[in-house]
């Protein structure tokens, strides 16, 4: 690599943000799961609502979750994520 901070190459400022992006993901995913898991779970086995033969904490939580993920997933590497060349006299331009 050349001489000067790692700081001043635009690829650890893209590479953080991406990071931080992915942090975000990770919490909205968590949060739509324990919110519905627990949410709507919580209650009494006899009250529960079924979706398709599922309970609906399990539907919500763990099936229309996972696809939204996907979704929210795809939206954001296609429209947020940059492709980065990796080689050392590439990061410079």
């Amino acid at each position: 690599m050349k001489k000067g901070s790692n700081n001043d190459d635009k690829r650890f400022k893209i590479a953080n943000r991406e990071a931080l992006i992915g942090v975000v993901l990770v919490i909205i995913n968590f949060l739509w799961w324990y919110g519905f898991g627990y949410g709507l779970g919580s209650g009494d086995v006899e009250n529960y609502e079924y979706v398709f033969g599922l309970p609906a904490w399990f539907f919500y939580s763990c099936i229309l979750g996972t696809i939204a993920m996907m979704v929210l997933v795809t939206v954001t590497v296609k429209y947020f994520f940059t492709d980065v060349p990796f080689g050392e006299d590439e990061g410079d331009k």
